[in-house]
């Protein structure tokens, strides 16, 4: 194992965790050409560490490692599996602190959002140690006396995942844990933007007693390492959470050796508020549902649409409420609102606004990149959008928060609908009757009703269209793990006939 870095001092306290190499078959090791890529902050910009820059050649060893291990982590018994993950999960739990001010550092989200992630990305291993023990066979009703049908649920076998920056440890293991629960083994690739949680996160997985080769991860160049991952016939699912773009490319990359597909892609999300709801608890919700990680979460709220009786008063108290978040350094205290990661983020979330104002958008509180300079935004409240606008039809994933208005509950659904995404939506109204109406008509995977918050490991969670194909938690996440193998038992004679015989 190769040592922690111990050449910089800008994360001191979370050394011990810290790693400048990957984990291929349960040994740390650098690229084949020695080249590393630097990560930054993305608060300052200051360079914080440096990881491999691997691609093709790594990749294909790290495949080859997960496929060697295979077989005996898929013969281990569930109970043996899940005790692997208990000690992962107490592990995690264990350095929540540093793996949180690490995640900060890489990535920018304030220091209690780190905090809650961390006990988020321990929270699958411990769901699905447990889950590992209740994946059950079935016995089928067979047309003859002479024969039995049995279903089996066995592992898939070695998987790629391909995990994003916005959430870089839970995502590791809102994927990993089902996989190595169901006896899988896996190749993880995480963001290039935020490398230093997965291999925090993968040492740990190491001293709970994953064996070599079960969990391996890889850093570095993302074509050439996703290609890889789709071009092997070793690697029987691809799990992939990103941009939807991405995930199309990635889909017909799989297509020649037609494997299995996990993709949880883009969304838009809508926020319902019609007339009977309580527009306080709306407010808050509102603003936790887009501003939690500065707007950079596939679930947050892209539009808002509220209904003409509400509509002045809920934006009057949603502009006053946001212009209330701090902005700042994620490890700064009492900071809401963290950086963008990257200048791309910032002038799209800037591109999104001017496109707005430009068609007659009121901005009620923000409007632009903030006074602190590098990639901070405004939290921003635009009024009187229409669905001509890029805020209402793209992804900003970025602190603005873009209000329309609807007349009645049939246009509102209509404009919900009218996206191609389809990952999640929320609905504020006290009508029971509604909550129905408006929950099934909307085409979309998840609804949260009177809240502005979904994500939790024992829930199923993905989209419709095109945010995706499959689930993620519950016991629903570790069936993408699992193969149905069908045998049919013939030549079984009854006790009666075999008495006479």
């Amino acid at each position: 194992m190769k040592t922690p870095r111990s050449d910089t001092d800008t994360l001191e306290d979370e050394e011990p965790l810290l790693q400048d190499a990957c984990l291929v078959d349960g040994e740390w090791r650098g690229a084949d050409d020695g080249r590393t890529f630097a990560v930054t902050d993305p608060a300052t910009g200051e360079v914080i560490a440096s990881v491999p820059l691997m691609s093709t050649g790594e990749t294909e060893a790290a495949i080859r490692a997960a496929e060697a291990a295979l077989p005996a982590w898929s013969a281990r018994t569930a109970k043996e599996r899940a005790a692997v993950l208990s000690r992962w999960a107490a592990l995690l739990l264990e350095h929540r602190e540093r793996l949180a001010r690490i995640l900060t550092r890489e990535q920018g989200k304030p220091l209690a959002e780190a905090r809650g992630e961390i006990a988020y990305t321990a929270s699958f291993l411990t769901f699905f140690a447990a889950e590992a023990e209740r994946v059950r066979g079935e016995v089928i009703p067979a047309s003859t006396r002479e024969s039995r049908i049995v279903v089996l649920r066995q592992p898939i076998g070695v998987v790629g995942c391909v995990t994003p920056w916005n959430f870089p440890a839970a995502m590791i293991t809102r994927k990993a844990a089902p996989a190595l629960a169901a006896g899988c083994t896996a190749v993880v690739k995480p963001a290039e933007q935020t490398p230093l949680s997965a291999l925090a996160i993968a040492e740990l997985g190491r001293q709970a007693g994953i064996p070599p080769g079960v969990l391996n991860v890889i850093t570095g160049d993302a074509p050439s390492i996703g290609r890889a991952l789709c071009e092997s016939p070793a690697v029987r699912l691809l799990s992939f959470t990103g941009s939807t773009e991405v995930g199309r490319l990635l889909a017909a990359q799989c297509a020649p050796t037609v494997k299995k597909l996990s993709l949880e892609l883009g969304g838009n999300a809508p926020f319902l508020v019609f007339p009977d709801a309580d527009p306080e608890a709306a407010v808050e919700a509102a603003v936790l549902s887009k501003f939690r990680h500065s707007g950079q979460t596939c679930v947050c709220t892209n539009r808002f649409l509220v209904h003409d009786d509400l509509y002045p008063e809920f934006t009057e108290r949603f502009a006053e409420r946001v212009g209330r978040l701090t902005v700042g350094s994620g490890d700064e205290p009492g900071v809401d609102v963290g950086p963008l990661i990257d200048a791309d983020g910032l002038a799209k979330a800037a591109d999104h606004v001017a496109d707005a104002v430009a068609q007659g958008a009121e901005v009620m509180v923000g409007g632009g990149p903030h006074r602190a300079g590098g990639t901070f935004f405004e939290p921003t409240v635009l009024r009187g959008v229409t669905p001509a606008m890029r805020v209402m039809r793209e992804e900003t994933f970025g602190p603005v928060a873009a209000v329309a208005s609807f007349h009645t509950e049939r246009e509102a659904v209509d404009l919900a609908n009218d996206s191609r995404s389809g990952l999640a939506a929320y609905v504020f109204t006290r009508d029971l009757a509604r909550a129905w109406r408006v929950t099934e008509a909307l085409e979309v995977g998840m609804v949260g009703l009177n809240t502005g918050f979904l994500s939790v490991e024992t829930a199923p969670f993905g989209g419709v269209k095109e945010s995706g194909l499959g689930r993620e938690g519950s016991h629903h996440g570790i069936e993408e793990f699992l193969e149905l193998k069908f045998w049919h038992i013939g030549g079984l004679s009854s006790p009666g006939a075999a008495a006479t015989s």
